[in-house]
């Protein structure tokens, strides 16, 4: 009687490949969404960073027309010159987005970022960039209204924020 050797595979060798092959997915799926959030994150980054570049030339720039010791209706009378009449911002009130700053809070418009040049950043629904101008300081503060949820569900709006998350 001759015996016959099958080249066929086991169950065992079937479900040892599965297993295999679903620890790959899911380490590889992982992977891809973690790039994925770190991508979001640098492209939001990146965005503010560009926008406080412009944005701090035009608080110079302000600071420069109001000259020594201005009082408030001289500040006012640039602001709007520089800031809404030049670079198209919005004034708006930094409490109705959740911002507790009291620093004067404008709004970026498309017109705004088609004058600064960066017409590269897209505005997407129910998203805005916000700059609160601190005129004395001579700084500016970047929030976005849709922010960044970072590793502990916490969502990061301004640029500071977003610059401690690694």
């Amino acid at each position: 009687m001759k015996i016959r050797k099958e080249n066929a595979i086991t169950l065992i060798s079937l479900a040892i490949t599965v297993i295999v092959i679903l620890i790959i997915s899911s380490v590889a799926t992982y992977s891809g969404k973690e790039i994925i959030r770190k991508g979001k994150l640098e492209e939001l980054r990146t965005n503010m960073l560009l926008i406080q570049a412009k944005a701090k030339e035009y608080v110079e720039d302000a600071n420069f027309k109001m000259g020594l010791a201005p009082d408030e209706t001289r500040k006012e009378e640039v602001r709007r010159s520089v800031y809404v009449d030049g670079a198209k911002l919005e004034k708006v009130n930094a409490q109705e987005y959740g911002i507790d700053n009291s620093s004067v809070c404008y709004k970026v418009t498309k017109e705004t970022l088609n004058i600064w040049g960066l017409d590269k950043i897209e505005l997407k629904d129910n998203e805005d960039y916000l700059i609160a101008f601190d005129d004395e300081n001579a700084t500016v503060e970047i929030y976005n209204t849709k922010g960044f949820v970072d590793d502990n569900g916490d969502t990061r709006n301004s640029l500071t924020d977003i610059e401690e998350i690694r």
